[in-house]
């Protein structure tokens, strides 16, 4: 997918909060001696598929990382990069800054995150006709929610290969319609899950996400191992 004259106009938007609670300034953990940031940085900017990149952080540390690789720093208000601050929030300050008829989120801690799978996504996201796009992971294996079943049955045992898979939304990318994002915010409504929404379905690793300390070493083993983009 490239932009061309008369295409939508597609922004991507890397995210970044330094005061997280559960594992401290993730996004400035090292890969290879590369900071997440700065990985998710250069696997974006230079994808065709999008008109601008752009960092989007409270802190500043973030724009000095995204200024080195030339990418254009959107500095939120401090309020914004509170714990008690929502995704919803930032996101809205951001679109409302800045014009597009789609947006791209993309998470740094989410670093086997390919270039190409980036790339399919927008496009299955402006070609889909969604207005919210998730991605995760099919779980194809007997899951449970409360200690109920939620994709096979108590009173048979069937092949794991024809469940139905459970669609495990990782965050790794998400993609919304800037115009019904907004409207639906704006009516006090929930804007992250609004209007025609769709499932993107990556690579296993592509879905893990890095939230927790066991979580960046998995990770470190597995692009120590040469996987991810």
């Amino acid at each position: 997918m490239t932009v061309s004259s008369g295409a939508p106009r597609i922004i991507a938007m890397i995210p970044a909060r330094l005061g997280s609670q559960r594992l401290k300034q993730k996004n400035l953990l090292e890969i290879d001696g590369v900071p997440l940031y700065t990985r998710a940085l250069r696997k974006v900017k230079d994808l065709p598929c999008f008109a601008e990149v752009w960092a989007n952080s409270e802190a500043d540390q973030i724009g000095d990382l995204a200024r080195a690789e030339g990418v254009p720093f959107h500095k939120r208000p401090e309020s914004l990069g509170s714990h008690t601050a929502t995704s919803e929030d930032f996101v809205y300050e951001f679109l409302m800054a800045h014009p597009c008829d789609y947006l791209v989120q993309v998470h740094s801690i989410a670093p086997l995150l390919t270039r190409d799978e980036i790339t399919r996504f927008t496009e299955a996201l402006v070609s889909g006709g969604h207005e919210t796009l998730l991605s995760g992971v099919n779980e194809q294996i007997q899951c449970m929610m409360a200690d109920e079943p939620l994709n096979f049955s108590r009173t048979l045992m069937d092949m794991t290969q024809e469940l139905v898979p459970i669609q495990r939304i990782s965050w790794s990318l998400t993609g919304w319609r800037r115009d019904s994002y907004i409207a639906t915010y704006e009516a006090r409504e929930c804007a992250t899950f609004h209007g025609r929404m769709g499932f993107f379905n990556l690579r296993r690793p592509s879905g893990l996400v890095i939230k927790y300390e066991e979580d960046y070493e998995m990770v470190c083993a597995m692009a120590a191992a040469g996987i991810g983009d």
